[in-house]
């Protein structure tokens, strides 16, 4: 089934050559972040150790060198997703902030009394709660998008939802959760018909198959560089050119204006418009090394490895007694790398706990999608596995010996 090299991988993550009471770590958590290779720590110590100056201001040479280096990762990051243009990419700190951007400036000068705006069930809360915020403040109504009895998006209340004329749809591209990937691109064909504008969070798709904005069309895309190898406190916000041109900038300081006068000013060009401030540059420089490193694997070989674990994880615990899984199934390419499940009677943190005495990381929880695992799964909590890169089927392996484990320890048949 081997589509990557994972032994080979594994050589280029540090942390995997760690061990806790001689057994080696076994990551499987990369939903919640990812490890990151030699590349991206050597480019962020090397521009502290020999290049470390802030940017966009010193006409220095290290400063030069810094503000290329910075402003190359966003033609980086545009190339990687398919952006007409690295005008188009924000830099903000994660996918939250993004989406938050766009509720606070988009949505403030949009959204007016009595206007819709609609989501879905499935939606990580960055992709909910700052919806929540600006229909109360605007007295709008958010409409949601119902998941169905499979863990897929259920079309007709989505076409129901458009009925409304929203004028936003906000959908996660896969679900942190679920797995679930949704078809954004024909979801967003079908908004449009409706005069609705589109936004997608992309934490958990752009680290692991091949996206192409552009050909999804939406006018918003969000996600983060530390779930695809790249460095904490970096996000992207994605905008169609003429969206960000149109949108206030909402936090004001240095670098984001053109002119300042004493009781005026005026702001600078996108995307820096948006870009208050001195800005995460290591964040910025270290995007370049993760993004090579998986354009060399491939993003299609990406995919397909991690959807060749997740058929064999779901196998090997259909296998377990008690072991309940939620997703849809594995007949379809609409499933990503996680796998959420319980052990019945065993509450999901004791599970983690005792996989973590086999050094095996899983986490356990609500997954800040609170609204789905306790109202629509009816769980209070679920374990989680989520792969990468640099997982195989060994990995899978150990954490069914932890769950068989779990099993003995509170005798579960």
């Amino acid at each position: 089934m081997a589509t990557l090299d994972v032994n080979e991988i594994k050589k280029d993550f540090p942390i995997l050559q760690s061990t806790k009471d001689g057994k080696r770590l076994v990551y499987l958590d990369s939903a919640a972040t990812s490890q990151k290779p030699n590349q991206v720590i050597d480019a962020i110590s090397d521009y502290y150790r020999t290049y470390n100056a802030n940017i966009h201001r010193g006409i220095y040479h290290i400063a030069e060198e810094a503000t290329e280096a910075y402003e190359n990762s966003k033609r980086d990051v545009a190339r990687f997703v398919g952006a007409e243009s690295y005008e188009e990419i924000v830099y903000v700190r994660n996918t939250t902030e993004a989406i938050n951007l766009v509720a606070l400036s988009w949505g403030e000068k949009n959204i007016k009394e009595g206007d819709h705006i609609l989501i879905s069930e499935m939606e990580h809360h960055s992709n909910l709660v700052p919806w929540i915020l600006l229909t109360k403040r605007k007295k709008a109504k958010l409409d949601y998008v119902k998941v169905g009895k499979d863990y897929r998006l259920d079309r007709q209340s989505l076409s129901e939802g458009l009925e409304n004329n929203p004028k936003l749809l906000a959908i996660t591209h896969s679900s942190n959760v679920l797995g679930t990937i949704n078809d954004v691109k024909e979801i967003t064909k079908e908004a449009h018909k409706h005069g609705t504008k589109v936004l997608v969070d992309g934490a958990q798709s752009v680290p692991h198959m091949p996206v192409d904005i552009n050909d999804i069309g939406c006018e918003f895309y969000a996600f983060s560089g530390h779930k695809m190898l790249g460095p904490t406190g970096i996000g992207v916000l994605y905008g169609k050119r003429e969206e960000l041109e149109n949108m206030p900038p909402i936090i004001g300081g240095g670098d984001m204006i053109r002119t300042v006068e004493f009781y005026s000013c005026t702001w600078n060009d996108i995307p820096w418009k948006f870009e208050a401030g001195t800005s995460n540059i290591e964040g910025g420089i270290g995007m370049t090394p993760a993004i090579q490193y998986l354009e060399n694997l491939g993003m299609k070989k990406v995919f397909e490895h991690e959807a060749a674990l997740t058929k064999y994880a779901i196998d090997e615990l259909s296998k377990i007694s008690s072991v309940e899984t939620f997703g849809p199934g594995i007949d379809r390419e609409d499933h990503a790398g996680v796998v959420s499940f319980n052990i019945k009677g065993v509450h999901p943190h004791d599970v983690a706990s005792i996989f973590d005495n086999y050094n095996v990381a899983i986490r356990a929880g609500h997954h800040c999608a609170m609204p789905l695992v306790t109202q629509l799964l009816g769980q209070s909590a679920v374990a989680r596995m989520s792969f990468y890169i640099y997982n195989d089927e060994n990995d899978i392996d150990k954490a069914v010996e932890a769950i068989n484990e779990v099993k003995r320890i509170f005798k579960v048949k």
